[in-house]
């Protein structure tokens, strides 16, 4: 999959974790209720951000980190009808441990 969109720059491309369809108490959510998750999986990396001096950052996310995102950060796309997310690096919020 991550072969057919190559992110540039410092951007990262993500795939959502699945939004729990039953909560802590039991209470079965429909999928209109549900929250899109703000977690997934990093799947592919840009080149990274280029500095004043030629030279690229390096990520401070690897592909395969679970992360935190901002809710409203990024630009949804489908890719054989999956749904995945390109954010900038600095829109990440968190690597989970």
């Amino acid at each position: 999959m991550s072969a057919k969109v190559r992110p540039l720059a410092d951007k990262v491309l993500v795939k959502r974790t699945e939004a729990a369809s039953i909560t802590k108490g039991g209470i079965v959510l429909p999928d209109s209720a549900k929250e899109k998750p703000r977690r997934g999986e990093v799947i592919a990396l840009g080149n990274g951000k280029l500095l004043n001096d030629g030279t690229r950052s390096d990520f401070q996310v690897k592909v395969g980190d679970q992360v935190l995102f901002s809710a409203y950060g990024g630009s949804e796309i489908k890719v054989d009808g999956e749904e995945l997310l390109i954010l900038e690096e600095s829109e990440i919020l968190a690597v989970l441990a």
